[in-house]
Parts: C-alpha cells; structure tokens; sequence
C-alpha cells in the first residue's frame, strides 16, 4: 500500500522579507567603529616601541626569548599573551610590563574618546542623545595602592 504524498513542508518566515518600498531600517550601530581587542592594543604598543628602537623582530626575539613566530602573532594581535611573554618582550625593549599596559590603556582612552564622539555624531543625526564631554584627563577614580596606583579586583 503506497501513498503518493509529496515531501514538501510550509516554511514561516521569522521577519517579514523587505519590499522595495520598504527599504531596511538603517542600523546606525554599525557605522560606530568596534572596541578594541586588547590584545591588538599591547600588540600595536610592541611593534610601535620595536620600530621606534630601530629593532628587528628577530633581534627582539633573541633578547626576549620568544619565537619570532609567536612574536609577530603577538604584535599582530592574532594572539593574546601571557603576562610572562608580555613581560619579557617588554624588557627586551627597554619597558616594564606596567609601561607596556600605561601606553595600551593611553591608547584605548583615546579610542574610546573617538568612539564617543563618532557615537554622538550619530545618535545626533537621528536625533538621540546628547554628547558629554570631559575637560580633563581621565583619572583614576579607585582606592590608591601602596605605589600610588589604583587597585583593581578581579
């Protein structure tokens, strides 16, 4: 006994597809710029120190004891190293690793101001919120360590 029915199920649509008159809501979210990777900030702080030194790569994997591999993946951001690694590449260029992460928080301060701004330029355009602006540095706002630095928790 055989029955001829065919194999074919109703599909549901989850979102209404788009016509041509109506055109998709723009995502203004997507214009903003993404947040850094940490990784791409200490990496960009090591082959920035690195090239101002006038150094190869593989003058400073020699002094840091690191791959030159595994290095230039660190610069590039494709890896995210261990405070050891970081420590050693670090003093290879003359820096301690609190140098390192001060120039890579700079960096991301500054990133995060371009990012506020670009944020504010367009929730502006469609008519958001208003922009705040700071008129000083950014200062630590923690409870001061013994070394005068703020303590974080993790």
């Amino acid at each position: 006994m055989t029955s001829r029915t065919t194999n074919q199920a109703d599909v549901i649509p989850l979102r209404p597809l788009p016509t041509a008159a109506d055109p998709a809501p723009r995502d203004v979210s997507q214009d903003l710029p993404r947040e850094p990777l940490w990784r791409d900030l200490v990496g960009e702080v090591l082959r920035r120190e690195r090239r101002a030194q006038g150094r190869t790569l593989k003058d400073v994997s020699e002094a840091s004891r690191i791959s030159m591999a595994y290095l230039s993946e660190v610069e590039r951001g494709r890896k995210e190293a261990s405070s050891e690694v970081l420590a050693a590449a670090a003093q290879a260029l003359g820096l301690s690793l609190a140098d390192v992460l001060a120039l890579a928080g700079e960096r991301l301060v500054s990133l995060a101001a371009a990012r506020t701004r670009s944020r504010s330029r367009s929730l502006g355009a469609a008519g958001g919120h208003r922009s705040v602006r700071t008129t000083g540095p950014v200062g630590a706002t923690g409870p001061a360590g013994p070394m005068g630095g703020v303590l974080l928790a993790a």
